[in-house]
């Protein structure tokens, strides 16, 4: 019987063939982060049990769409060198949530544009699918691009199955403590799994958390957004569309995962 290697599918001789490496996994990317208030209701309705609402008092409303422009590697840093395993985009939309007596964040939905990324997000509990994602780069020389200044303008853009989705713009105002509040709680995620028989039950259902480790983080800049979201027929994000946007954020973030915790299997 042949022992096969890899960290996940397909596993083969020597596990070069697998669509991941094995942790840890370092990242660097720039975020742009648009908050923003929906009917509390459609929130609630994206929270399975055990979860809960936010509390009245706690913005129960509150919705984060974040698009990311990164980069990933593993411990060898052999993708640095080949970029295309290297760079890969994604945008989501956090809401917060109660379990067990405190408050976390949580991604709802999420779309990336390399298989790698998406089946990363899938072992880690996000429900990533693919799409195109596109976010304007600051620039440091030249007129091609925005500077991280006051009046710097960014735009963001996602789409999936050949239908845009969202549409979000962001001017800097100029500097800030932080990037929001909506996303910076600590992830807790659903990992589960059909069973083969398709009888209506999970071969896995674990609520899972993770945190990243040496979290390294850019200046952050706060400023003006605009957020449209559309309609699509595979898609349900105009049932959480902004009723008021609170505001933009831009950060540059690097941190790295090494594993997280299983809470309830």
């Amino acid at each position: 019987m042949a022992r096969l290697k890899g960290f996940l599918f397909p596993r083969s001789a020597t596990g070069t063939a697998s669509l991941l490496p094995a942790p840890p996994w370092h990242y660097s990317g720039d975020l742009l982060t648009v908050e923003y208030r929906t009917d509390p209701a459609a929130v609630a309705e994206l929270l399975p049990d055990p979860l809960e609402p936010p509390h009245d008092d706690e913005d129960p409303g509150a919705v984060a769409f974040v698009v990311a422009d990164w980069q990933s590697c593993s411990d060898t840093f052999e993708e640095v060198l080949d970029p295309v395993r290297l760079q890969y985009k994604e945008a989501f939309f956090v809401v917060r949530c109660r379990y067990r007596g405190e408050l976390w964040s949580r991604c709802v939905y999420i779309w990336v544009d390399k298989d790698f990324a998406m089946a990363r997000g899938h072992l880690q509990g996000y429900p990533k699918k693919l799409g195109s994602v596109h976010l304007t780069r600051p620039v440091t020389v030249g007129r091609a691009g925005p500077r991280l200044e006051p009046g710097g303008r960014f735009g963001a853009t996602l789409a999936a199955y050949d239908r845009r989705l969202v549409d979000a713009r962001f001017t800097v105002t100029g500097t800030s403590e932080g990037a929001g509040f909506v996303n910076a709680l600590p992830m807790l995620h659903h990992r589960f799994m059909p069973r083969i028989e398709a009888d209506g039950t999970d071969a896995l259902a674990d609520i899972v958390t993770m945190r990243g480790v040496d979290v390294e983080l850019g200046p952050a800049f706060r400023g003006d957004a605009e957020l449209v979201v559309h309609d699509s027929p595979a898609e349900e994000l105009t049932r959480i569309a902004p009723t008021e946007v609170i505001g933009g954020y831009w950060r540059s973030v690097g941190t790295t995962f090494a594993g997280g915790t299983t809470l309830e299997p």
